[in-house]
């Protein structure tokens, strides 16, 4: 309890990476997230768009900051190096904008972030953070550093071991519920342990079983179907246990309140992947100096174009790459042949591309000027690569899930604001959930 006996108005988000809104839907309508049911019958279960390119490294940014990456400065897991082909790993410290905890803390609020994406190397914050995936060494992926004790305590661990994983699947669930529980475990105890106004806890076990088992989900007859579905009905008591004890001890008005959810990305099985960079070069966009390129790096004079993971379209400016000779007058020309042409490509009849967005219609801000040129979005089931090793252009991999940029969730007790994403919808979009949340704080 607080002064005079009411207790305190806290905060509590729980994000769920990858989670889709659709398949929430069908397991709130099926009985295995009941949970997720009650939720849904009390609030606003939204469907919700994201920060392109549909991927955790530039949505949960988004997110974080309530800006698009043409403010906060992510574009990706990988970005060209200034003034080469080479690429760079952005982290936590390239963030051009602050997060809504650090503003936050200058209303004197104390917010706990447990497991959250793109905040590696993890540095001070009015509070305690221990950072997400990708975070390489526990020591540099908490602050204060005090609280690593805490952590290695109770066995903490970040992150499902990625590469066994996606190959050995009794050993990725096993991983999923140890990394499940460790979560519900450090909740619990900064719940105590701290005085915090917010806490936010990401669990990204959903994001790995989705990758590597979309198919299981899908299909009833799958050998690992009720494991995978079993594991969202983990997922499922972890979100009721947590709520339980937020709605008994919050000091809100009405039940719900100040509680939220969330998916960085929607997800859907692939049909096929599609080589972006193949495309750009089997169309004469893009020459390389090697009849078999190993990376970007081998690219050869004359090229107008490559892409850069998942499917980012760079022109070869001239004066932003050693080899560019793209310039302004030459530019638009360009732009509409790789639009006209890609928004043609077909497999078994079906159109690859849901989208080609310029530059300038989905990013704002200081950092649109180290922005791809063009970004592509695949309709469900074509996930876009940028891959230069390949010779084909469509191909599949053991990875049977993809991201989707249409398809993320949040929940609220109130119905949120509507949005104006770029295709001319009104759905809610990432960047404003940290202002819906920090109005929440207060």
């Amino acid at each position: 309890m607080g002064l005079f006996g009411r207790k305190k108005k806290r905060t509590l988000v729980i994000g769920l990476d990858g989670v889709p809104f659709t398949l929430l839907q069908k397991y709130i309508a099926d009985g295995t997230m009941p949970n997720m049911a009650r939720l849904a019958s009390l609030g606003h279960l939204s469907q919700m768009k994201v920060t392109l390119p549909e991927i955790s490294a530039v949505s949960w940014p988004s997110f974080m900051t309530g800006t698009n990456p043409g403010t906060h400065g992510i574009y990706g897991f990988i970005d060209p190096k200034p003034g080469s082909y080479d690429i760079r790993f952005p982290n936590f410290k390239d963030l051009k904008a602050p997060t809504f905890w650090e503003r936050m803390g200058e209303r004197k609020k104390r917010s706990v972030v447990i497991n959250q994406p793109s905040t590696y190397p993890a540095h001070e914050i009015p509070g305690v953070l221990v950072s997400g995936f990708v975070a390489l060494n526990m020591k540099k992926a908490v602050w204060p550093l005090h609280v690593l004790a805490d952590l290695e305590g109770m066995n903490y661990k970040i992150d499902v071991d990625t590469a066994r994983a996606r190959e050995d699947h009794d050993f990725l669930f096993t991983e999923l519920e140890y990394t499940l529980m460790t979560r519900k475990r450090a909740a619990l105890h900064f719940w105590e342990k701290e005085n915090w106004d917010f806490m936010q806890v990401v669990v990204t076990g959903t994001d790995r079983l989705m990758h590597y088992l979309w198919a299981a989900l899908e299909d009833e007859s799958h050998e690992r179907h009720e494991q995978a579905v079993g594991y969202y009905t983990k997922v499922d008591s972890f979100i009721g246990e947590l709520y339980e004890k937020f709605d008994a001890e919050n000091g809100r008005d009405r039940e719900g309140e100040g509680f939220y959810m969330l998916s960085d990305h929607g997800f859907c099985g692939i049909k096929q992947e599609v080589r972006v960079n193949r495309w750009l070069a089997d169309n004469g966009f893009l020459q390389f100096e090697k009849d078999e390129p190993m990376n970007l790096e081998d690219i050869a004079e004359g090229t107008k174009a490559f892409a850069m993971a998942p499917g980012r379209i760079f022109l070869n400016r001239a004066g932003r790459f050693p080899k560019g000779g793209v310039d302004d007058a030459s530019a638009r020309s360009i732009i509409d042949e790789i639009k006209d042409g890609l928004s043609k490509l077909s497999y078994d009849g079906e159109i690859v591309m849901q989208h080609i967005f310029e530059r300038d219609a989905v990013y704002s801000g200081p950092e649109t000027r180290s922005a791809p040129d063009l970004i592509p979005v695949g309709h469900h089931g074509y996930d876009l690569k940028d891959t230069v090793r390949e010779p084909e252009l469509f191909g599949r991999t053991n990875l049977t899930g993809m991201h989707t940029w249409d398809d993320a969730f949040f929940w609220s007790l109130d119905a949120p604001p509507a949005g104006s994403p770029p295709d001319g919808g009104n759905e809610l979009e990432i960047t404003q959930l940290a202002g819906v949340i920090m109005d929440a704080v207060g």
